[in-house]
C-alpha cells in the first residue's frame, strides 16, 4: 500500500502550517491548498487519499467543495474543520457524507484518530 495522500485546503495561513506540519510529522505525504477552487485545479485529484478542509472559506466553501468532488466522481473522504462550530453545519456536514467534523483548535490527536478512522473507511471501500 503507498502512503495516502492528504489535502489539507484552508484559508489561514497558520491553520494550513500547522496541520501539514503535524502530518508530515507522521509520514503523510501532504498537500496544502490556500482554496477549494487550487484543490479542484490539482492534477493530483485521483490520488488522493482524504481531504481536511475548513467549513467557511471565501470563494467556495467546504461543503461546496465536497458536493464538487462528489459531482466529478472523487470518493475521497472528508474531514471538516471549523472555528464556527454549529449543530446545523455539523448535521449538513456529516450529512453531506463526511467523516469527521472538528472545531478549531482542535488537538493533534483528535486529528491523527479521525484521519485513521477515514482512511480505513476508504481502504475498506477500496480507495486506497
Amino acid at each position: 500500500m503507498s502512503t495516502p495522500l492528504i489535502s489539507v485546503v484552508d484559508d489561514d495561513a497558520s491553520v494550513r502550517a500547522a496541520t501539514g506540519n503535524l502530518l508530515k510529522s507522521r509520514g503523510y505525504v501532504v498537500q496544502i491548498f490556500a482554496s477549494a477552487e487550487a484543490l479542484l485545479r490539482s492534477p493530483q485529484l485521483n490520488e488522493i487519499s482524504c481531504v481536511i478542509t475548513d467549513v467557511q472559506m471565501s470563494a467556495m466553501s467546504g461543503l461546496e467543495l465536497l458536493a464538487q468532488m462528489r459531482t466529478r466522481g472523487y470518493e475521497a473522504p472528508f474531514i471538516f474543520i471549523t472555528a464556527f462550530p454549529s449543530e446545523r453545519v455539523r448535521t449538513s456536514a456529516l450529512e453531506a457524507g463526511a467523516i469527521g467534523f472538528l472545531a478549531k483548535p482542535f488537538g493533534g490527536q483528535e486529528l491523527l484518530k479521525c484521519l485513521d478512522n477515514a482512511l480505513k473507511a476508504y481502504s475498506a471501500r477500496g480507495g486506497i
